[in-house]
């Protein structure tokens, strides 16, 4: 049975804090412990331990060939990990760290597991912005390496339960602070070229990226999913449920003639949908994932509802799209990888 530390996110509460240690110690012992950040909980490791960074891949059944992020307490970290900071990336940590956004850097060799790199002569790191992922990181006195705290290619954790249900038996323990904030996982951005490239979308958009750097591109191979994994979590297809998902890039009416269809043959069809059009739709299952006036609703919500398909028997599921602006980039792109980029254009 997975052990589970109920603590406050106010880490400086006598309650919690001996469990900080005690979650911290079993990392020193090069185990695996999930913890949650402000996207997603994480399933983290001693970075620099081949021991260690084999027992992520094992308990997530990832595929070794994807890279892992690392995950630091303090700028001062940076310093034993990378070759230099470039000054576009100084600008992005000054604004967005701690928060939702990893940096790639030019390794240094030598001190990070080979494991965590998958080859690459680069590295994703990141400060998450949460009081219980910074203790730990920095009670641990190690970089940690953290996916997602899921089996590979389901939807991402947003609560301990969710890290229970998919790596009970296959992890020592979880360290329990509530449900994440934001939902969707960090923007990755590549700072080692010229003009900074968004390898992955996420909780840092596009636009806020510009103000504080200028031009930002965004890696072309994300729109069809193809190309080398240069970025974690981003070479297979993620976030799915059992039933497959269809996007669909039609009208309402479009989305409910697929439901009737799918009915017609005797099968289950489920809608993913917000908050305004929850009511229209005539189906099986329907599921608000968040307000489309406040699209940042709808990444929060995006992996539980996902998951609780799951529990819903559905066949089928049909999902609107959304705006590829701000926030929805991220929404999208998960969506995407959710569907095999299976798209129905009615």
């Amino acid at each position: 049975m997975i052990k589970r530390w109920i603590v406050e996110n106010d880490v400086d509460n006598k309650e919690s804090y001996p469990q900080i240690v005690d979650a911290a110690r079993i990392l020193q012992q090069n185990e695996v412990v999930a913890f949650p950040t402000e996207t997603v909980y994480g399933l983290g490791a001693n970075a620099k331990s081949d021991e260690a960074v084999d027992k992520i891949f094992k308990a997530k059944g990832r595929p070794s060939d994807n890279p892992l992020i690392v995950h630091i307490s303090n700028k001062n970290q940076l310093k034993e990990l990378v070759e230099e900071v470039p000054e576009a990336a100084e600008k992005l940590m000054t604004a967005y760290w701690p928060g939702p956004l990893t940096l790639i850097f030019q390794k240094k060799d030598g001190v990070l597991s080979e494991k965590v790199t998958a080859g690459l002569d680069s590295v994703g790191i990141r400060m998450p912005d949460h009081p219980v992922a910074l203790a730990i990181i920095e009670e641990a006195g190690l970089p940690i390496a953290a996916p997602s705290a899921n089996r590979s290619g389901k939807p991402s954790p947003t609560t301990a339960q969710h890290v229970i249900e998919d790596l009970e038996g296959r992890i020592i323990g979880v360290v329990d602070g509530g449900e994440t904030g934001v939902g969707v996982e960090s923007t990755v951005v590549d700072c080692t070229g010229t003009i900074p490239v968004i390898l992955r979308p996420g909780g840092v958009t596009k636009e806020q990226l510009e103000e504080v750097v200028g031009e930002v591109s965004v890696d072309p191979s994300l729109k069809e999913g193809k190309g080398a994994p240069k970025s974690p979590g981003m070479k297979y297809t993620h976030y799915a449920p059992d039933a497959p998902v269809w996007l669909v890039d039609g009208t309402r009416e479009d989305v409910q003639r697929l439901v009737d269809e799918k009915r017609s043959e005797g099968l289950k069809a489920g809608v993913l949908t917000t908050d305004e059009f929850a009511g229209d739709y005539r189906a099986d299952v329907v599921f608000s994932v968040g307000r489309r006036d406040d699209l940042n609703t709808v990444a929060h919500g995006l992996y539980d509802k996902l998951r609780a398909f799951n529990n819903s028997d559905v066949d089928i599921i049909f999902a609107e799209m959304f705006p590829e602006e701000g926030v929805g980039l991220a929404i999208m792109n998960r969506l995407q990888k959710a569907a095999g980029y299976r798209v129905i254009k009615p």
